[in-house]
């Protein structure tokens, strides 16, 4: 177990020792007391929610893990290396930030940016410096603290994570990049919060990731990106979990009139996820494309909760999951684009295609459509398939091993998504860890 896990676990004693190490306004500290309460009254979910019908969490035991017990601030532990992402690889950064544990390693902003108001870096230390900006952005609870057992947890106990201010008008062309690390047995509450002002425009490239291939812990996070009026964000975000991490967090944005946000995910990894993924159009004319990869191997599970809303008129959305599948694991995907009856002239699209590695995976796929205004255009569906046993067999009869083959095969399938990325960096950082994963199907598909 992590040393920076309190033996207490979950208990009022844990928490209220928890809160002496925070340096933070009245007002948060404040904010962290409502969730606290409202994370002991609520249940644990189970397979009779609709929403985990598909996930079950009876072997996930929350009180073998604990809240921080120590400052984010601390120095890292001394035995500790600063731990490397795969996003950022080549790429010029304008900032970036490092956590292990919840810890802040690294955080390094490029003084031309800083010149112009940008923050960026330990959420913890900003919340403390910069409260009075901030505190709007807080209250607005773009993610609902209320909304279960685990958001709840995470708005209650939340240490570490990552900040990127960027005022009006600033517009910056260096991508930011945060990684955060989890030791085996760790514990990360991580909240990142991105704010683009009026006019700003900026790229976040954000890791989630385990020091070692099979560890395990426990990562409860939050996400909120705020893309204000004409603002324009790409945001890519991979998780590359241990083989034992159990994987919650909540992630919603919110897009203004006339803002634009491509937002990229790619999910690997852990012992089980569930995430929600929430997009919020709240201003006409408002522009968003989600792209998500998965693979998945041995038992895994990943549950994606997607959610197109679109509130105002003249908005468009388009999203693209892609899920490959080895061994006995399962993908459940649930996808709903709901068009309120003022957001007229919506156009809406969402697909979900899975590619089978095993006669042994499962894949379901939930897409659906709530729509009350009736000026719309709203497309949904999703497909599921095996490798062609043909393809493998032609691709071997050119040189290629059976592995390199299906290598190719995955590759070639996911590269409708890679193609949606602009930073040649990151597509080939993506493609690269996907077909590190892979391994020889045998006659498994066939």
């Amino acid at each position: 177990m992590s040393t920076a896990i309190a033996s207490t676990g979950f208990s009022q004693e844990a928490f209220d020792a928890f809160l002496t190490t925070r340096d933070e306004p009245g007002w948060l500290i404040d904010m962290r007391r409502n969730a606290w309460r409202r994370f002991e009254e609520l249940p644990m979910p189970s397979v009779r929610d609709e929403e985990w019908m598909r996930t079950d969490i009876r072997l996930f035991k929350l009180d073998r893990f604990g809240l921080p017990h120590s400052s984010p601030l601390d120095a890292s532990p001394a035995h500790a290396t600063e731990p490397h992402g795969v996003l950022a690889a080549g790429v010029e950064v304008g900032g970036r930030s490092t956590t292990l544990d919840g810890r802040l390693v690294v955080g390094e902003l490029a003084t031309k940016w800083a010149k112009q108001g940008v923050l960026f870096g330990s959420l913890d230390r900003m919340a403390a410096e910069h409260g009075d900006l901030l505190r709007p952005y807080f209250q607005r609870h773009v993610v609902d603290p209320f909304r279960d057992k685990f958001s709840a947890l995470n708005a209650a106990g939340w240490s570490g994570g990552t900040l990127l201010y960027v005022p009006k008008g600033v517009r910056i062309e260096d991508p930011f990049h945060s990684l955060s690390v989890l030791g085996d047995g760790g514990i990360d509450f991580g909240k990142i919060l991105v704010i683009l002002d009026r006019d700003a425009e900026a790229t976040v490239l954000t890791e989630v990731a385990s020091l070692s291939a099979n560890g395990g812990g426990l990562h409860c996070g939050s996400m909120e990106l705020i893309v204000e009026r004409g603002a324009g964000l790409r945001y890519v975000s991979l998780q590359n979990w241990g083989d034992e991490v159990w994987h919650f967090a909540h992630q919603k944005a919110h897009v203004a009139s006339e803002g634009r946000l491509q937002w990229t995910i790619g999910a690997l990894g852990s012992r089980l996820s569930k995430v929600n993924q929430h997009i919020a159009m709240t201003g006409p004319d408002a522009e968003v494309q989600v792209n998500g990869v998965m693979f998945t191997e041995g038992r895994q599970h990943l549950s994606y909760n997607t959610h197109q809303h679109h509130q105002a008129a003249y908005c468009k959305s388009d999203l693209l999951y892609k899920a490959a599948l080895q061994d006995h694991s399962r993908t459940v995907w649930r996808g709903m684009i709901k068009v309120e009856k003022d957001a007229q002239r919506t156009d809406a699209y969402q697909r979900n295609d899975n590619l089978m590695l095993s006669r042994d995976a499962r894949a379901d796929s939930i897409p659906g459509l709530e729509i009350e205004a009736d000026d719309v255009r709203c497309t949904h569906g999703s497909t599921s398939g095996r490798v062609d046993e043909q393809q493998l067999f032609y691709a071997m009869t050119r040189g290629y091993s059976r592995r390199e083959a299906v290598r190719m095969i995955v590759t070639g399938f996911f590269q409708q998504v890679f193609d949606r990325i602009t930073i040649e960096g990151v597509r080939n950082a993506l493609s690269e860890a996907i077909g590190r994963r892979v391994r020889d199907i045998k006659e498994a598909v066939a």
